[in-house]
């Protein structure tokens, strides 16, 4: 890990060719890099354990989580959701009708040289069928649209991560720009998401457990206790990973990154270019560790 660091400080200062000579991006290494560090942080803990988040480095939590898992708040919103996507006839938009596919994404699209993420083609696919997306309340991030979301994770749940990052510049790119945003500074506070999630990964902050980053990615959309207050369907307390990437910018009072110029136009959402570069980087970190979406958190 420490490696890794030196190579992103030299990245950042050298610039240029000579920065691309002296930090060459090696996905398989990283991901190597991470994992041991993590093992050697929380020696015990299995790669698999770290898909229940704060729940695989504390025992007490792991117990109240296991006996709220038995009779989930999050059941009836996944049931809504499953009722949504087959309303809206959304199967018809993905391999294997929406079904079983999570673990693929994000994924690297050759033909339009971008990165794709799961959300960023439910919207697409909700645009293509021409829902009433005001009428129906899907606001992209949360809610009902997150719920639709939920049951798709649902359908991967025991399925392996396989984040691939092929030979492609452009992908690389990607991964890289989303390395860089993981680890960079940034807002009032000065802090990087490895800054809670790696080095202070097992501590308390105001009252909460800091998770690790490997893993992360494999409960999402989760269904946050914080999000759910005074709801009764079990849909508001859906949010999906770049609804938390949003809230941990604020967190660290930092500007989130919600609105974006694309071409003349503004877009609004969670799908910024840099936040679907940080979760290919962020997701291919947890490559190898199932799916268990939606969870719930605290």
């Amino acid at each position: 890990m420490r490696k890794l660091i030196i190579a992103m400080t030299a990245l950042s200062v050298l610039g240029g060719a000579s920065a691309t000579a002296v930090a060459k991006t090696d996905p398989e290494k990283d991901l190597n890099e991470f994992r041991q560090y993590f093992y050697k942080k929380f020696p015990g803990i299995k790669l698999q354990d770290y898909s229940d988040g704060i729940y695989a480095l504390d025992k007490v939590r792991r117990d109240e989580w296991r006996m709220m898992e038995e009779f989930p708040s999050y059941e009836d919103g996944v049931n809504k959701g499953r009722a949504m996507f087959e309303k809206y006839g959304l199967a018809s938009c993905f391999k294997n009708g929406g079904k079983g596919i999570k673990q693929h994404y994000p994924y690297f699209d050759k033909k339009s040289g971008t990165v794709r993420t799961l959300e960023g083609d439910l919207m697409a696919c909700l645009k293509r069928k021409d829902i009433d997306l005001k009428a129906e309340k899907l606001s992209f991030f949360k809610g009902n649209f997150a719920a639709i979301a939920a049951y798709m994770a649902y359908t991967s749940r025991g399925e392996k991560q396989n984040v691939v990052v092929p030979d492609d510049n452009r992908a690389l790119a990607a991964y890289d720009k989303g390395k860089e945003h993981f680890y960079a500074k940034r807002g009032q506070l000065n802090m990087a998401c490895a800054d809670c999630h790696v080095y202070n990964s097992g501590m308390m902050a105001r009252g909460n457990l800091l998770s690790a980053g490997l893993g992360h990615t494999s409960h999402f959309p989760v269904w946050r206790r914080k999000w759910a207050k005074g709801d009764e369907t079990g849909v508001k307390g859906f949010g999906t990973i770049q609804r938390r990437y949003s809230g941990c910018n604020k967190q660290v009072r930092a500007l989130p990154l919600n609105k974006y110029k694309d071409g003349n136009n503004y877009k609004t959402g969670t799908q910024h270019p840099e936040y679907v570069a940080l979760e290919y980087f962020h997701t291919y970190m947890s490559n190898g560790i199932r799916l268990n979406g939606p969870a719930i958190r605290q």
